[in-house]
């Protein structure tokens, strides 16, 4: 059986398995039933897609949506793996012809929906034969989760049919109790548990609060106008505020769209595809916009109304920063959206445990220290050190007594009897002459005004900390009116103090700079990324993929880092498997070679330079592989490179006059080309692939004429 190592390398270019995934794969090839909690991003696919190719069979992938399995079998495709979908979208004789090739094990993966596949379930078995089942986006199987699918619980009836098969669930978020039923629904056979670390180091955590809705929208345009070449995505909680938010931002000159339920399918997935295909920057969506959304390269997610729970704000941002690359969220949170998502969650079905969800989500964006601390141990995980890279932590909050300004808070609302909502209160603790006050003769409580020095969205900042620390409590069935607690009560009374954050100043907007006077600041490594991402779209658009489906931007900034020079440096490149790089590797290399030769780019030599004079120093190509924060691959490279040009005299402490000779057999035995791999495996691995590399300069040398 091949080796789950080698198969990574081969077709996925990763020289290792990221944390869990190598014990994962062991489970279900030992024949156990696996049930893997990892983050967007974490890799879950590779948990199943490797013993896929491991196992005598085929992997039935069970995945929700369309759009998703298109570009699971996209990406899989490109990287020279066999894989085919079924769903609705095909024609019966476009079905029939994959299930055939299925029959004929000319296909390792299949995904279809769990409609189809409980409705078509004996043909597809029959002509698939399953070597295991993969039950993506597990938590749709939960009453308890928050995307719960109804179609999914008939799921459980596979694992008694196929019980010779191992099953594996996965999702990227499911607290404790959606677990157990995931488990549950499915029937899984003591299952093996993996539960990866939901810490995204590269996700900036940002919560702003209170701010209005027009200063709202020209800080968020200018957000995206500083990141013009990044892609992003503004989640809303209605359908009307997505095209509201849409189309001011389109006013603003920015490449936006719109994405939600109400659409005709035709038009989401033209959205969808648009934004996937980098032809759109911005979408503004509800969370229909979901689980379909495998784009590695979105640099920004943006709440713009608070989110229902910690859950779902988990996964959407978790669409951000895929390829592991720095990327920002950013939450804003204001008081009318408390009160909509109460009135939703308290008019739900399950209204206690989702009313109790929306308090831990309202504790988060109220947050006073480390919110990552605060998102990890929701899923029942700690971090014990700050995280540095959320709000609270670049700007630690300072508090103060706020007693007095408390008890005028409450005294306002114990005087009006306990049945006003939060903008009455407000209204009347500034001393605002409305009628509404007038009428109801709120202008006569002794409370009246004595807040009027603090503005009403800094009261409105305040009241949200006195709902979550429990000195009110919201009445979401006497229309949202604010009601005293038993803590209150000690406060108000003089049997405690209060102590508050003190609030921080709203962030004021950039002054806009006139669209003349933008000038565009590049450098060679910023270009070279640019034309590499060209190459990119091109092959993307020839092949009707995504444009990650080729190469991530990981990868890519990789390639600009490194800057290979060889099919065996390409190779190293994290990402770049061998099937990809006989597709694109040797265009790209081209690219990288030709910019590099430019006369105007003058860095490659460079490059060469700094090396050569680490190396006259006395370094060893791994000490200066580490001062120039280069691979060792890399700069043994510029070695063979510098050997060449004359620059570089003698190579004999590092390759000896009997591994060159070895190297010239195998040359002449492998058609003489000057690719690594056949020479490495025609030595049966025993001469590392540096020492190959410098033999072959030796050899290239001694061929130029004198």
């Amino acid at each position: 059986m091949t080796q789950p190592q080698s198969i990574l390398k081969k077709y996925f270019g990763y020289d290792k398995f990221r944390s869990q995934q190598e014990e994962i794969i062991e489970k279900i090839v030992s024949g156990r039933d696996v049930l893997v909690l990892m983050p967007t991003g974490g890799g879950k696919s590779v948990c199943y897609q490797v013993p896929a190719l491991m196992l005598d069979g085929i992997c039935i992938v069970v995945s929700p949506l369309i759009s998703l399995m298109k570009d699971q079998v996209d990406a899989l495709k490109a990287n020279g793996i066999s894989a085919a979908f079924l769903n609705s979208s095909q024609s019966f004789d476009e079905q029939q012809a994959i299930l055939e090739s299925c029959y004929k094990k000319e296909i390792g993966l299949l995904y279809v929906s769990p409609e189809k596949l409980i409705a078509e379930l004996g043909m597809i078995t029959q002509m698939a034969r399953p070597s295991m089942f993969a039950i993506d986006e597990a938590h749709c199987i939960s009453s308890w989760g928050h995307d719960f699918r109804p179609e999914y619980t008939q799921l459980g009836m596979l694992r008694e049919k196929f019980s010779h098969v191992p099953f594996v669930a996965l999702t990227a978020t499911a607290d404790k109790v959606t677990r157990r039923d995931i488990a549950k629904q499915l029937r899984l056979k003591s299952p093996e548990v993996f539960i990866s670390s939901f810490d995204r180091k590269n996700l900036s955590l940002d919560v702003r609060t209170g701010i209005k809705t027009k200063e709202k929208l020209q800080e968020i345009a200018e957000f995206i106008d500083r990141r013009k070449d990044s892609s992003g995505i503004i989640y809303c909680l209605s359908r009307n505020n997505c095209q509201d938010v849409a189309e001011a931002l389109r006013n603003y000159g920015i490449n936006a769209g719109f994405y939600h339920a109400g659409m005709k399918a035709e038009q989401r997935a033209k959205i969808q595809d648009d934004f996937i295909n980098d032809e759109l920057q911005v979408v503004c969506a509800t969370i229909a916009f979901g689980m379909g959304i495998d784009k590695s390269n979105v640099r920004w997610v943006i709440h713009y109304n608070l989110p229902k729970n910690i859950e779902g704000y988990y996964q959407e941002i978790g669409r951000a920063g895929r390829d592991g690359l720095p990327s920002e969220t950013i939450l804003y949170y204001n008081y009318a959206d408390l009160t909509m998502l109460n009135k939703f969650a308290a008019e739900s079905s399950q209204s206690e445990i989702n009313l109790e969800k929306l308090k831990r989500m309202q504790h988060y964006a109220e947050a006073d220290h480390c919110r990552r601390k605060i998102l990890l141990n929701y899923f029942s995980e700690s971090l014990e050190e700050n995280c540095g890279n959320c709000d609270v932590c670049k700007n630690p909050r300072k508090h103060f007594d706020a007693t007095v300004l408390v008890q005028k808070a409450l005294s306002a609302i114990a005087r009006m009897g306990q049945k006003e909502g939060a903008s009455m209160v407000i209204d009347v603790l500034r001393g605002s002459r409305k009628a509404e006050i007038l009428n109801a003769g709120y202008d006569r409580i002794k409370t009246y005004g004595a807040g009027s020095e603090i503005g009403g969205i800094d009261w409105q900042r305040y009241l949200m900390q006195m709902l979550n620390l429990g000195i009110l409590e919201m009445a979401y069935d006497e229309n949202f009116a604010l009601k005293i607690t038993q803590l209150g009560n000690d406060i108000l009374f003089g049997r405690r103090n209060a102590e508050l954050t003190l609030l921080q100043p709203l962030p004021k907007p950039e002054a806009k700079a006139p669209q003349a006077k933008r000038t565009k600041v590049s450098n060679p490594d910023e270009e070279l990324f640019n034309r590499l991402r060209t190459l990119r779209s091109r092959f993307a658009k020839e092949e009707d993929v995504p444009a990650y489906a080729i190469f991530s931007d990981a990868t890519l900034i990789d390639m600009v880092k490194e800057k290979p020079l060889t099919e065996q440096d390409m190779l190293n490149i994290s990402g770049v498997g061998e099937h990809k790089f006989y597709r694109y590797g040797q265009v790209f290399l081209n690219a990288i070679n030709s910019f590099s030769e430019d006369p105007s780019k003058n860095q490659k030599s460079d490059t060469y330079r700094d090396t050569l004079n680490f190396f006259h120093q006395g370094f060893t190509p791994e000490q200066i592989a580490q001062k120039r924060d280069l691979s060792p691959t890399t700069i043994y490279s510029h070695i063979a490179h510098l050997y060449i040009q004359n620059k570089i005299q003698s190579l004999q402490s590092y390759v000896s006059e009997n591994e060159i000779m070895q190297v010239k057999e195998a040359f002449a035995q492998t058609g003489g080309q000057k690719a690594l791999k056949p020479i490495y495996e025609y030595l049966n691995e025993q001469l590392p692939y540096p020492k190959i590399r410098l033999a072959l300069a030796v050899l290239e040398r001694e061929m130029q004429p004198i």
